[in-house]
């Protein structure tokens, strides 16, 4: 039995019927080679034997009496042929028919009585790849897990590595109602403890970040004004509408190798790069839809909190506004106007990192965060409030070399993650073995089409690729003359160069007039000479 934290548990309660509260990724793979197999089958196999290795895949939630706090977390069993699913596509089978499929199955809520986790293996793609679509809850995990629960999921050869044996563990028993009630008790008076002790940490830090750092550390400074730009409002647009329950969903690939060029080239991060090509797609998104906000559009993006080597599967993660500058068109001086912005945001939250919670007492807050999550949507006070965000945007690093499962080789690795009511587009990007996948997650009433993001996207990156590479192009190198080799010896032969012959001209007269002129001293010197000669001569 573990408790359900603070923030994870938050996650379930703002969850409704327009706002599902999973993440998820779509993965394509090429069929390994001989006789073409049941792939379901084989990935059902695969998970059976690494059911233990990852608790997701057995955690069930055991709810509290009148869902006065966060449920907790026990071990149940899991019914593979119920999470482990087949869908086939519809004709043609392009990528249009795999995204709308993929954007249908993220629409639909988990069953709360089974483990928080789905798996779709998906067939009838027209080239004849293989693909599946996993979705879990966000209350089990974030970004970071999610890319450490690839190393369950996948190998890193065709040939699946041996799993250890492991006796079977049978599933808990659901705690009764006093137990439960028992258990919220004891967790919400730990967290007061903890936050208690915290507080004198907390005063000192936002000192520090309000009044300079103190004296030993100074804290880091940022450009004027650039953090008071991350903390406004973002312009209406669109995007920014109370969310129906329906999803559109596209996705697209780009060299990783490009982006880090373009990064390297401009002194930039890569996450910088991320920024600047998303501002530019929405620019591009909004000039059709609406025209582009003469105001900066806000992203929010989520921050890891988690410790170097942690792999727990929780939620570690909080939110950052970053301002993305959608009103400046020029690409570059766009990108050098995020870096600011970005860097601010980094400084606050490096600052802040140790002082903020992910877990903290939950008696009371299901009915207050159920409460409010459901007057929220059903108000559609979306519609007219300006928002605090305009856009989701996430960057997860994730494995960089081929990854196989059960022996089909992924090809492409692409993220899908929540939208809200006020926020209808999520943009979530995950590297994968030299490439960059972009996953466009949005609310269907917000973006219809998701695959208009996917092409405005790839212009802005062929655009930034284009004049971050021209700047830092070498001067072309001067021509040199061609060289003579003799066919016999490859070696270049040197030519030498013919004396030139002298110029002789002819004696004008007043060349003449020089000469003699000239030479009128040295005969005076000649006779002088001679005269001292002769009288030396004369004395002796």
């Amino acid at each position: 039995m573990d408790y359900l934290s603070g923030l994870d548990g938050a996650f379930l309660s703002l969850e409704t019927p327009a706002t599902p509260m999973h993440v998820g990724s779509l993965h394509l793979f090429e069929p390994p080679a001989g006789p073409r197999r049941d792939f379901r089958e084989a990935i059902k196999k695969l998970i059976a034997s690494r059911i233990h290795d990852a608790p997701i895949f057995r955690r069930q939630l055991a709810q509290m009496p009148l869902n006065f706090a966060n449920p907790l977390w026990i071990e149940g069993d899991v019914d593979l042929d119920f999470h482990i699913r087949s869908v086939l596509l519809p004709l043609p089978g392009t990528q249009r028919e795999l995204q709308d499929c993929v954007g249908d199955l993220h629409a639909r809520l988990l069953d709360r009585s089974r483990p928080l986790w789905m798996l779709y293996v998906i067939d009838g793609l027209a080239d004849g790849r293989m693909a599946y679509y996993i979705k879990v809850h966000h209350a089990l995990l974030d970004g970071q897990a999610g890319a450490a629960l690839a190393s369950v999921l996948f190998d890193l050869s065709p040939k699946p590595e041996k799993t250890r044996v492991r006796p079977t563990t049978k599933s808990e028993a659901k705690p009764g109602a006093l137990s439960l009630a028992a258990a919220a008790f004891r967790h919400d008076a730990a967290q007061y403890v903890k936050l208690a002790r915290s507080l004198p940490d907390v005063v000192r830090t936002l000192a520090g970040m309000v009044l300079g750092g103190g004296k030993k550390e100074p804290a880091p400074k940022t450009p004027k004004g650039d953090l008071w730009a991350n903390a406004s409002f973002g312009p209406r647009t669109p995007l920014n509408v109370a969310v129906t329950p329906e999803r559109s969903f596209a996705a697209v690939s780009l060299p990783l190798a490009e982006v880090k060029a373009v990064a390297k080239a401009q002194g930039a991060t890569i996450n910088d790069i991320v920024l600047t090509l998303c501002s530019g797609a929405l620019r591009r998104y909004l000039a059709r839809h609406g025209g582009v906000p003469k105001k900066a559009l806000m992203a929010t993006m989520p921050i890891s909190l988690r410790d170097p080597g942690n792999r727990d599967f929780t939620t570690q993660a909080t939110l950052s506004l970053v301002n993305l500058n959608t009103q400046i068109a020029d690409p570059l001086k766009r990108l050098q106007a995020l870096r600011a912005a970005a860097g601010a945001t980094k400084s606050v939250a490096k600052s802040a990192k140790s002082i903020i919670p992910t877990d903290f007492p939950s008696i009371g807050g299901p009915w207050i965060i159920g409460a409010l999550a459901s007057l929220y949507g059903k108000s559609r006070v979306a519609n007219v409030m300006p928002p605090l965000a305009n856009v989701v945007i996430s960057n997860v690093p994730g494995p960089q070399v081929p990854l196989y499962a059960a022996g089909a080789r992924m090809t492409d690795y692409w993220p899908l993650s929540i939208v809200e009511h006020g926020v209808g587009l999520n943009i979530t990007l995950m590297s994968y073995a030299g490439t960059l996948g972009v996953g466009f997650t949005a609310a269907q009433c917000a973006v219809p089409d998701a695959q208009e993001l996917v092409d405005d996207l790839v212009a802005a990156h062929e655009e930034l690729k284009r004049v971050a590479l021209a700047e830092d192009a070498p001067a072309p190198a001067a021509k040199r003359r061609p060289q003579i080799v003799d066919l016999a010896d490859p070696a270049p032969v040197k030519r030498a160069r013919a004396p030139r012959p002298a110029t002789v001209k002819a004696d004008t007269p007043k060349a003449v007039a020089r000469k003699a002129v000239s030479k009128k001293p040295a005969a005076a010197k000649t006779t002088t000479a001679k005269t001292k000669k002769t009288r030396k001569g004369a004395d002796a």
